[in-house]
């Protein structure tokens, strides 16, 4: 066995695991990529989850518009997009005089992993297929009762065709107030070859009325641990 190849195996605990001489084991060792955060820009605000989303300002004046679906951030390493939803009138009763109604939005953000790029190896994949851990972490904004959305999927080579795949669409509790980040987090196991791209999306809720307000999140992560 190379030095190399018996440095990866050692540290990561891989004797178990197919080990191809013809992998280049220098360069899987130099990319480290188990156990790191194989995302970009996994808290575009700045924030962490260790300390609580800070209370959103109230401005002295109401903005009347134009309304904005953008929130303010720096989003590098994401493909962004952002969908106005219709005006919600549910609850309002026939007849009623309406002054002004909060316009949501959907802001989307999604990256795709590419895991052969990040050091891992077909075989690996293939046949010890390592777990794939993901986190995140989204703000209680007290804005609506859907306000967050998580699809991830692990895609084959062709990056269309999804051999495994988890959403998760919470409902919030907004009988007592609380404003705090809240995890939401998946591991897949057994998935089956194949695997060679990591699809991570999520979708926060905005809304405007006289202001802007939005849902933040920090902390996304997709990591791979030397473990099945």
């Amino acid at each position: 066995m190379s030095e190399w190849k018996q440095r990866c195996a050692e540290e990561w605990g891989l004797q178990s695991a197919s080990l191809p001489d013809s992998v280049d084991w220098k360069s899987v060792h130099e990319a480290q990529p188990f156990n790191r955060n194989l995302l970009k820009n996994p808290s575009p605000y700045g924030l962490t989850k260790d300390s609580p989303p800070p209370e959103p300002d109230l401005p002295e004046e109401p903005d009347h518009g134009p309304p904005r679906f953008i929130p303010e951030g720096d989003f590098s390493g994401w493909t962004t997009t952002s969908e106005t939803l219709p005006y919600d009138t549910s609850g309002i009763p026939a007849g009623a005089v309406i002054c002004q109604l909060p316009q949501a939005s959907w802001f989307t953000m999604e990256q795709l992993v590419d895991l052969k790029a990040e050091g891992l190896w077909d075989q690996l994949l293939d046949d010890f297929q390592p777990e794939i851990r993901i986190q995140d972490w989204y703000e209680e904004s007290q804005l609506h009762d859907y306000i967050y959305q998580l699809h991830v999927k692990l895609l084959g080579a062709d990056k269309t065709t999804v051999i495994a795949e988890h959403t998760v669409t919470p409902t919030e509790n907004r009988e007592v107030y609380s404003h705090n980040w809240k995890e939401v987090s998946h591991v897949f196991t057994g998935y089956g070859p194949g695997v060679r791209y990591v699809h991570f999306q999520h979708r926060l809720k905005n809304q405007f009325l006289n202001g802007f307000w939005n849902t933040m999140f920090t902390g996304s992560s997709v990591t791979i641990s030397p473990k099945k």
